[in-house]
């Protein structure tokens, strides 16, 4: 979305957000923080299962547990709200891996206790179940995200295309409905995992790739089953249900004040009328409070650059133009006017922080695969780091021994990964073209045949350095496929169809490598992780689209720039798709000129930031995180700050317990505030509207109303 009791991790969909640099930086340092803190918790202890010799490990078929998939599927309802709401609204998404663990935890210790005091001896909880939920948990909600339901997926719908005249045609344009959108789900979320089966034991025993994230999750996983891990975490699920509790009653409160456009506590001008024209103001939101206190401070830095140079700046300047760059005529949301700059200049932004990151991993992919195989060649051992000669090969650990014993014992035979891939792949070609009609039965193959390689190339970048590249094999998707049908042939449409198809390939193969190195080293079979990994993707494919749905169905401004619910990434992959279609046409006056130079800027200063190192890079502002708020607004950033002063100012004051409690906290904002939206999405539906509308006026406009009313 992965760590100790007391961190977080980087989120293992990182596209919507902070994308993959600064999470990957920051996963590296919790690692290490990890590490660190097991060592002190053993009492100098050198080996962790050592700990856990006493305990008998499960055969893969009772890591299986039918309460742990009860627990899966309640959690993974929970957290597809709250992904979902984040996709609609910012797309910016924190790993949840915390809560997904703390929870499933407290809910099996809790279903245990249950039954020995009612007198039923029931199995053990064991790390292994534990993770087997947190697998399945992850696997659904991250469907949530890579469905496409706040980027590529809503992005075909009517709502999105009729703010262009470009591609607005019906050729073009696929509205959603539950039945198409869980079918094209099925088809494509599980060809990943197959591609990817056939390499774990390469993946995890010969390359021993790190996978900062699974092994983050394995330590949150073996501390909760220690004696002081088990303790704190009940502490953690405290306070985590004290904060969820206020943040669900404080998101309660506040609807009663949103009986119309324009009121809440949401609508408040902190910083004054003209600030807030800008959209510059707190909207006293629980969800990116809790946010802006996971994401690293960077992270939260960007975004409020990002804003100050574009809302601050850029667009008033812009909108000085009005009549001489663009008409005057054009309405607000139209991408030939203003709008127009903000969407695509972002999206220059985007493409050249993907652009240079692609190139990036894809070669330290090369490089480090040559090295290893070069490696293995000459007989020495394949650690990652330096390798020495056969002589001095170091002996291997006792935790590596039984955990690579473990881990080979319950084999996936290649043949059901080979004949699974083939058959859905089948499936996949012949069904998919009866659902995108743009998208033809050999475009489909053709990514096929790809793809695997691709799903590999992504896996290994994310063992070394925890970057999961999907959004960015998605796009290109979206260039190659679209011009391949082309503009007159529904382009755009397959180049949406396309993107959904490769980023869901490529995505669930670094969620399942992930999760085998979890696996790895929680003693937890490869068998049951990938079980747990495709029930989990069964249940995300029918949950997800369910949830979708409702949003769908109870608010009918949804994706409408200024609504509750905006869907900023649907318009940018749409957009996306008309630039790779209809070339840049489309553009308004000097905007291309604009994107270049963003375009050049995004690739300079990740360039920068590689060449000044690790000790200056945390003062270089990351350009992913600068392009989210350029067509969105401010206003989040400004939550997502006080979220990371909070932290701050508590980590000055006690950081043992800030660093113990604070992803607690911030869990129970996220999850309180999240699932609110699923009762307010009911009164909706329903037509129950909230009594009283409050807003904010200036002193002129509240004389004139009052004199309207006198009249």
């Amino acid at each position: 979305m992965d760590h100790n009791s007391s961190s977080t991790i980087n989120n293992r969909k990182p596209e919507s957000s902070h994308e993959e640099e600064e999470n990957a930086d920051h996963s590296k340092e919790i690692l290490t923080v990890l590490e660190e803190k097991d060592h002190e918790a053993t009492s100098s202890e050198s080996s962790v299962e050592k700990i856990f010799e006493s305990k008998e490990v499960p055969p893969w078929q009772k890591q299986l547990t039918l309460r742990a998939f009860l627990v899966s599927f309640v959690l993974s309802i929970l957290f597809t709200f709250i992904v979902m709401k984040l996709n609609l609204t910012t797309g910016i998404i924190p790993s949840l891996n915390v809560s997904a663990g703390l929870l499933g935890f407290f809910f099996l210790k809790v279903w245990s206790k249950f039954m020995e005091k009612s007198g039923i001896l029931g199995q053990p909880f064991t790390r292994q179940e534990n993770t087997v939920i947190q697998t399945c948990v992850v696997a659904s909600s991250g469907i949530a995200f890579s469905g496409g339901f706040g980027s590529y997926l809503f992005g075909m719908s009517e709502t999105i295309a009729k703010k262009a005249t470009e591609a607005n045609d019906s050729q073009n344009i696929k509205n959603p409905a539950l039945t198409w959108m869980i079918g094209f789900l099925f088809v494509v979320s599980f060809l990943g995992l197959f591609s990817v089966v056939p390499l774990r034991k390469i993946m995890i025993i010969d390359f021993k790739l790190t996978y900062p994230s699974g092994t983050a999750t394995a330590h949150l996983i073996n501390s909760f089953h220690t004696p002081q891990g088990a303790k704190l975490a009940k502490k953690q699920v405290r306070t985590l249900g004290k904060f969820f509790s206020f943040s669900f009653l404080w998101g309660f409160f506040q609807w009663f004040f949103t009986a119309g456009d324009g009121c809440g506590f949401v609508e408040f001008p902190t910083f004054g009328l003209k600030a807030y024209q800008n959209r510059f103001y707190f909207d006293f939101s629980a969800t990116y409070v809790g946010v802006g206190m996971i994401c690293p401070y960077l992270i939260n830095i960007s975004l409020l650059v990002g804003a100050i140079l574009s809302w601050g700046i850029m667009w008033p300047l812009i909108e000085k133009r009005k009549g001489d760059w663009y008409s005057a005529t054009l309405s607000p949301s139209s991408l030939h006017g203003i709008q127009g700059y903000r969407v695509f200049i972002a999206i220059a932004v985007i493409l050249g922080d993907g652009l240079y990151n692609f190139v990036k991993v894809l070669g330290r992919t090369l490089l480090g695969l040559y090295q290893q195989i070069r490696d293995k060649n000459s007989g020495s051992v394949l650690p990652v780091g330096s390798s020495p000669s056969p002589s001095n090969t170091p002996a291997v650990s006792y935790d590596d021994e039984l955990r690579t014993r473990h881990f080979l014992k319950d084999k996936i035979p290649t043949w059901v990964a080979v004949s699974g891939y083939l058959v859905l792949a089948i499936i996949s070609a012949a069904t998919l073209p009866h659902i995108f009609h743009p998208l033809k039965w050999y475009y489909v193959i053709v990514m096929y045949i790809f793809a695997p390689t691709l799903a590999f190339c992504n896996a290994y970048g994310c063992g070394l350095t925890d970057w999961n590249l999907a959004s960015t094999y998605g796009k290109l998707a979206i260039f190659l496929i679209g011009a391949w049908a082309g503009a007159s042939h529904g382009g755009v449409l397959a180049g949406l169809a396309a993107c959904g198809v490769m980023m869901n390939i490529v995505s669930t193969a670094s969620d399942l490598s992930q999760d085998f190195k979890t696996g790895y080293m929680t003693l937890a079979s490869p068998r049951s992780m990938f079980v747990s990994q495709v029930v989990g993707t069964a249940i995300g494919c029918v949950v997800s689209p369910c949830v979708f749905w409702i949003f769908y169905k109870a608010f009918p401004d949804l994706g409408t720039l200024g609504s509750q619910y905006p869907a900023p990434y649907a318009t940018v992959y749409r957009g996306i798709a008309i630039l790779g279609v209809e070339g840049f046409s489309s553009l308004p006056n000097h905007c291309l000129t604009l994107c270049y130079v963003f375009f050049i800027a995004a690739v300079v200063i990740n360039g920068l930031r590689d060449v000044v190192g690790p000790k200056w890079a945390k003062y270089i502002p990351i350009p992913m995180a600068m392009a989210i708020p350029f067509f969105l607004g401010p206003y989040f950033t400004i939550d997502m700050c006080v979220g990371s002063l909070i932290l701050f100012i508590w980590e000055t004051l006690d950081k043992a317990k800030a660093d113990a409690f604070g992803p607690a906290v911030a869990s129970g904002l996220i999850c309180g505030d999240g699932i609110w939206t699923l009762p307010s999405s009911i009164l909706a539906l329903v037509g129950v509207k909230p009594p009283i509308c409050m807003k904010f006026l200036s002193r002129k406009t509240n004389v004139r109303v009052d004199a309207f009313l006198g009249n």
